[in-house]
């Protein structure tokens, strides 16, 4: 090529690198002129007069380092796995209290060395659970600290709630929910991975990796019990600048700005710069309009488990067969989706049959809402090898007339999501 077309005659396009610094793969430049979501300015400064965006407080979900001791489906069967590793976790400590001046004397090298030697390893240490261990804390077993929790979209489980055992359960998410992460509202959890994006409302605690990488936008935080406003005066004033209306609530910023997030035609456009930087809000024409769209996938996605659910066909076959290892293979978990039939295998005796096509257009970062359930109910063998040997006593039968249930909602979520979202504009501004 470069002998049949010398440079002097190529004609060359001239690319000039973007304010950040990007020479291809360019985003939309307009993007700037929009408010942003969130900002450090807003979140860092208690001055009103540093507010530039939204929300101002926002967070990444809880990381745990543990999830398979502090997570489970089973309230009783948590507390069991709980009170067994804050026994060792107790007992590891009271070992090292003991021998405490001799460890002193020690190089820090060495007296790591000794303390990592007296670990039981029965529980899954972390640099950040060691740290805890010898902070001399002594920890107590409480009940009152399993709380609701959403590991994966529409997948709630119960999370034994103790600081010392998440490596990151921070104020941040006290700020949210209350220092006993009781109290009520509502957050929006986007996935800032370099998946396609998406945006997931939750009345609970989130994990870190629940739709992705997840950073949580929460509609109110708290301060020693007291709700105060999560969306800024900056926004409201903005908007209600922007539309000439002085009736425009916060809480319909919130919705507002989680309609917009869902936007296809936006999410399209601006793809590129959703996966370089926090969004950034447009003002669409038509407030009241979006803010009912905000409002109807709020309804659907914070209230999933009281959805009305969908006529699913159940179908049950009976074994033909008095084996019991033949039965124990068909009552074995398959869990697989066939979008093309809309059929649901379940295991080898029960299927579900009809899920309508836009269900599976209904997506948050690589699977559809459905397939997340699927997943999260999977029977898979624990990596951890005590709770392996201890603890593993789930079975997707014990969980199947719920997960049935749960499907058939979600369902429905994941059709009305689709047709609230087939009513927006094709187009951006």
């Amino acid at each position: 090529f470069l002998r049949d077309n010398p440079l002097s005659k190529i004609e060359f396009d001239r690319i000039r690198p973007d304010a950040k610094h990007n020479w291809i793969n360019q985003a939309e430049h307009d993007w700037d002129a929009f408010i942003p979501v969130a900002t450090d300015e807003s979140k860092g400064s208690r001055r009103q007069a540093d507010e530039n965006s939204i929300f101002k407080l926002y967070s990444l979900g809880v990381s745990t380092n543990r999830d398979e001791w502090v997570f489970d489906l089973d309230s009783s069967h948590l507390a069991q796995k709980m009170k067994f590793f804050t026994d060792v976790f107790n007992a590891d400590q009271a070992k090292i209290l003991r021998v405490i001046d001799t460890i002193k004397a020690k190089s820090k090298t060495e007296r790591d060395a000794a303390v990592e030697q007296m670990l039981d390893l029965s529980i899954k240490w972390s640099s950040g659970l060691k740290a805890n261990l010898l902070k001399w804390v002594k920890i107590k077993f409480s009940s009152k600290l399993i709380v609701p929790y959403l590991e994966r979209p529409y997948c709630l489980t119960q999370f034994y709630a103790e600081k010392a055992f998440s490596d990151r359960l921070t104020s941040n998410h006290t700020q949210m929910f209350g220092d006993k992460l009781e109290l009520d509202n509502s957050m929006i959890a986007l996935d800032v991975t370099d998946k396609p994006f998406s945006a997931l409302a939750s009345k609970y605690l989130v994990d870190l990796h629940f739709n992705g990488d997840s950073q949580c936008l929460p509609l109110y935080r708290y301060d020693n019990g007291n709700r105060l406003d999560n969306i800024t005066d900056y926004a409201l004033h903005a908007f209600q600048t922007q539309y000439s209306d002085a009736s425009i609530t916060r809480q319909q910023i919130f919705a507002y700005t989680y309609a917009v997030l869902h936007h296809p035609a936006y999410r399209a456009k601006y793809a590129l710069n959703l996966r370089q930087e926090f969004p950034r809000i447009p003002y669409y024409a038509d407030f009241a309009q979006w803010a009912a769209w905000g409002d109807a996938l709020l309804k659907l996605h914070l209230e999933f488990e009281t959805a009305d659910p969908y006529a699913l066909q159940i179908i049950e076959t009976a074994p033909d067969t008095d084996n019991p290892a033949l039965l124990e293979r068909l009552r074995k978990a398959k869990l697989k989706a066939d979008h093309v039939s809309g059929e649901i295998v379940l295991d080898g005796l029960t299927s579900l049959r009809g899920v309508p096509s836009a269900a599976w257009q209904y997506r948050l970062s690589n699977r559809s809402a459905l397939e997340w359930i699927l997943e999260r109910y999977r029977e898979t063998t624990p990596k951890d090898p005590t709770i392996r040997e201890r603890f593993n006593t789930y079975q997707f039968r014990a969980y199947k007339a719920q997960v049935i249930d749960l499907l058939r909602r979600v369902c429905t979520v994941s059709v009305e999501t689709m047709r609230v979202l087939g009513a927006m504009p094709q187009e951006t501004l």
